[in-house]
């Protein structure tokens, strides 16, 4: 008894020190409504273990080792301050008081650890546990009894009356544990019977946790003996809602043992959450820092020779650059910040030999952060289930879209895809949402709902260039330079924001491919190319790593460009091809333009930025609906070989020349483009 007593002192102390009481005056405030009459008051106490632990160190103890007692023991607590304090004068007896700890943090120690990768057996003692993971699944939010009054069915009883008999939630209880009607009264044993009046509900939600590394199994297919595992979290109250599908989460809660007969199932009741990021690493190597010393003459070098030497291991240098360069400038934009869709570079690849894009994208979404290989059987939305722990909903599980969220999501090839396939990812394109529809009666509601998900993740895609007979009429009467999309629809290659092609020209690119792949197999592991700088993946994997966390400025030059290229091409091609420009053109430029400055490791956007934003959307614009007045070559940003410094210098000279023929063109269209760009 001399125990508990200290123990309640300490934490009266505790919340007199922490604010507690205060907040537990102000939230009894809102029970004093003379309407308000409930059996179960609930109030939520937030305990900072560190600081409980130096009031008094067996308190902190109790808190983490054993949070029913600690609750019991506050809930006592509570409950003399409400009645000495008279804040609350309609509640009578202590069990109507309902705490609820939520826990700041817990210690940085191992055991207080819950790896989602290994899966232990819980044989313990139930204890706050800490985990980290993203979420798969969710379900609706549905109610569940919160609390319960019983009264005794013999009228002599004294229990008859008042509320002495009240049941409460407790962690990896179901139900039936709450409410039902096999209850017998503590003093005679005679049957209860429920004051269903009385009945509190809350809110509940179930979201599946799994650990972020099985994500790597959905890059591409490979061999693994490796297996993830789930773990449901029950969320309740004001817990609902709080988690996203796709996202990442840290989680303090209690597992429990939950048995539904003949079952035992193992669940996690949640107690806090707050949202998570990993951190990677993201130093830039020394071979970058040389790199960039080496290539400081020029604002455009340093992309270039990343983009030359990208993927060597997949194609020999100097194939396919405007591709890469496209890759790695979609890499450093997507993630930038997952919450803002206007950094997203989606990306549609034509191509001849589809084999060798897709292995060369493969390869630049290992570099990402987040990476999903959409199969073209899968569901890029979501999927319906019911649910399993007794919910009586629908359990919404994530597609590949949700699951790559803040990173990239490689459709691959179109052409396995079927129509409707199609149509769902161009409306996913155009809206940035995904919506799925629950039928009500099917999952136990009276109404059907239709419910809607953000898209924050890149898209990457290939198609063939050639285009099939049933298209050959489409492609005669196309504007000069368009190219044909292959079996997409061209709607859909408008919802890209991207579209670079890749053809080979006489067959070099297919002769320079099969001498590398020969190499490759004839001295396997070795440097084919010793005289270029040779980075490995990881070196690579943090040079993206550290440009995304750069911010960057626009600096005017940048701006009057990319508006003034904007402005002159509405102008131009309302005209010529009737296509209207949307609005989306702009974020495209501003999003191109910041990604090469961020590659190129500076913080404030350039004009010669603006200038390879604008000569990969002109490219792109080009392939979809023709040539413009603007005029550029096929393969603008690199339109010569880049084997030596020479070759650099050249590019240097041919980006120059293009920067005047962009300002001559803006100059000639949108001559108010300087005032403009206010306003726009």
């Amino acid at each position: 008894m001399a125990n508990i007593l200290t123990l309640k002192k300490s934490i009266l102390s505790y919340l007199n020190t922490s604010g507690g009481l205060k907040k537990l005056a102000k939230d009894c405030d809102s029970f004093n409504d003379p309407q308000h009459n409930e059996a179960v008051y609930r109030f939520c106490i937030t305990v900072n273990p560190s600081d409980v632990v130096e009031v008094d160190p067996e308190l902190g103890d109790c808190i983490l080792h054993d949070p029913q007692r600690a609750t019991a023991l506050f809930q006592s607590v509570c409950f003399m301050a409400i009645k000495k304090m008279s804040l609350i004068e309609k509640i009578q007896t202590e069990c109507q008081v309902n705490v609820i700890l939520k826990l700041t943090h817990l210690p940085p120690f191992p055991e207080y650890v819950l790896d989602l990768a290994r899966f232990p057996r819980m044989r313990h003692s139930m204890k706050l546990v800490l985990m980290e993971g993203l979420v798969i699944a969710t379900t609706r939010v549905t109610k569940y009894t919160r609390g319960a009054r019983f009264l005794c069915s013999n009228d002599r009883c004294p229990f008859s009356l008042g509320f002495h008999t009240i049941r409460v939630h407790a962690p990896g209880a179901t139900e039936s544990a709450t409410v039902r009607n096999d209850f017998i009264c503590l003093a005679c044993t005679s049957p209860l019977r429920e004051d269903v009046k009385f009945r509190v509900l809350g809110d509940k939600q179930l979201v599946e946790l799994i650990h972020v590394d099985a994500l790597n199994v959905l890059r591409a297919p490979q061999q693994t003996s490796l297996r993830y595992q789930s773990v449901t979290l029950f969320l309740r109250d004001e817990l609902c809602n709080v988690m996203s599908i796709g996202h990442l989460y840290r989680v303090i809660g209690i597992p429990a043992h939950v048995h539904r007969s003949p079952n035992v199932t193992w669940s996690v009741e949640a107690n806090s959450v707050q949202p998570w990021e990993p951190e990677y690493p993201h130093d830039v190597n020394s071979k970058f820092k040389e790199l960039l010393k080496a290539t400081r003459d020029s604002p455009w070098r340093f992309s270039a020779v990343l983009a030359h030497c990208f993927g060597l291991d997949v194609v020999p240098p100097g194939l396919f650059n405007t591709l890469k360069l496209s890759l790695l400038l979609s890499l450093v934009q997507t993630g930038a910040d997952a919450k803002n869709t206007v950094f997203n570079l989606d990306l549609l690849v034509t191509a001849d030999d589809k084999l060798i894009v897709d292995r060369l994208m493969a390869y630049g979404l290992s570099l990402a952060q987040r990476g999903v290989r959409h199969p073209a059987s899968g569901k890029l939305v979501a999927s319906l289930s019911q649910d399993e722990h007794g919910a009586g909903t629908a359990n919404i599980h994530a597609g590949s879209a949700l699951l790559a969220t803040g990173g990239i999501c490689m459709l691959g090839d179109l052409s396995g895809f079927r129509k409707d396939k199609l149509d769902d990812i161009q409306s996913v394109l155009d809206s940035r949402t995904m919506s799925v529809f629950i039928p009500g009666k099917k999952y136990g509601e009276d109404v059907d709902q239709r419910l809607y998900f953000p898209v924050m993740c890149s898209f990457w895609a290939l198609t063939d260039s050639t285009h099939p007979p049933w298209r050959s009429a489409r492609a005669h009467d196309a504007p000069m330079g368009a190219a044909d999309m292959g079996a997409i629809p061209p709607q859909l290659a408008d919802s890209f924001g991207l579209v670079v092609q890749c053809v080979d020209h006489g067959g070099k690119q297919s002769f320079a491919q099969a001498v590398h792949t020969l190499r490759q197999a004839i001295h396997p592991g070795e440097d084919l190319y010793p005289s270029l700088p040779n980075f490995s993946d990881q070196e690579y994997n943090e040079l993206v790593t550290h440009a995304q966390s750069l911010k960057v400025d626009l600096s005017a030059g940048a701006q009057m460009m990319l508006h003034g290229y904007y402005m002159a091409g509405r102008v131009v091609r309302s005209q010529r091809h009737s296509v209207k420009m949307s609005v989306a053109s702009v974020k495209l430029l501003i999003s191109l333009a910041e990604a090469h400055c961020k590659l190129s490791l500076r913080r404030q956007v350039l004009e010669e930025d603006a200038v390879i934003a604008v000569l990969l959307c002109e490219n792109s614009v080009t392939l979809k609906h023709g040539a413009s007045v603007l005029v550029i070559p096929p393969d603008a940003v690199f339109p010569g070989e880049l084997e030596d410094a020479d070759g650099l210098l050249r590019r240097d000279r041919a980006l120059g020349q293009l920067r005047q023929d962009i300002l001559r063109f803006i100059y000639a269209y949108a001559p108010q483009a300087d005032a403009c760009v206010a306003e726009e």
